[in-house]
């Protein structure tokens, strides 16, 4: 399939190898995260790598906790629909990822009280260590590791947020490495992995990172 094929999406069968699996494991992605209180409203977008041209990623607008086969949709790597679907707005966020580093499998956004909480009030980036639960992170090989989460500002100009995000990683881990994640101000959280399993390992990881991130920074005030 090249980037310019448009697939109709009431024939399944020219979708890509692979698509059916990737939707039915986005929505059980949505559904766990969803019961966990990070995608409220019809917040969060959520994708997964199909090959090197396209991915499959939420249509925006649907709650994420109910997501149906329907709620899934293609694009290629600029983002653009396949299908005649509407993307999220923030899918150049995803495609961004996939670009920078082929072994990014899948690519999960959330909406934490606690990451906009942490996004609002900190001071630079997030700096964690000495935690165990850092291990969940690929890479991390104990708890006595330091990882820093940069955070961006909110911008309804996505094209140049993916800039800068890729930019950043360029200056921070070389040109084609990333992180682990990044924070969005006041918005969110967005991380990644080799497939969608490690993806919501390092997702709740950091949710619970965050949360205990937050509360040093209360008991810091006392």
């Amino acid at each position: 399939m090249n980037d310019a094929q448009t697939i109709d999406p009431t024939h399944s069968d020219l979708r890509p190898q692979g698509f059916e699996q990737a939707a039915a494991g986005l929505i059980r992605a949505g559904q766990r995260l969803w019961s966990q209180g990070y995608c409220p409203a019809t917040s969060s977008n959520f994708s997964q790598r199909l090959n090197g041209h396209c991915c499959a990623i939420t249509v925006s607008g649907r709650d994420k906790g109910n997501l149906q086969p329907g709620d899934i949709m293609l694009v290629d790597m600029d983002g653009r629909s396949l299908d005649g679907n509407t993307p999220s707005a923030e899918t150049l966020l995803h495609t961004q990822l996939y670009l920078r580093d082929a072994n990014i499998g899948a690519v999960l956004h959330t909406h934490s009280v606690k990451a906009a909480l942490v996004s609002m009030n900190g001071d630079g980036p997030v700096v964690l260590e000495g935690l165990e639960l850092l291990k969940a992170l690929n890479g991390v090989k104990t708890h006595n590791s330091r990882i820093e989460i940069p955070v961006f500002d909110n911008t309804q100009d996505i094209a140049a947020l993916a800039r800068q995000v890729d930019g950043w990683m360029s200056a921070s881990v070389g040109n084609s490495g990333t992180v682990h994640a990044y924070l969005i101000r006041g918005h969110g959280l967005y991380s990644w992995g080799r497939d969608l399993g490690e993806t919501l390992r390092h997702i709740e990881a950091l949710e619970y990172l965050l949360d205990y991130y937050w509360h040093q920074m209360l008991l810091r005030k006392v």
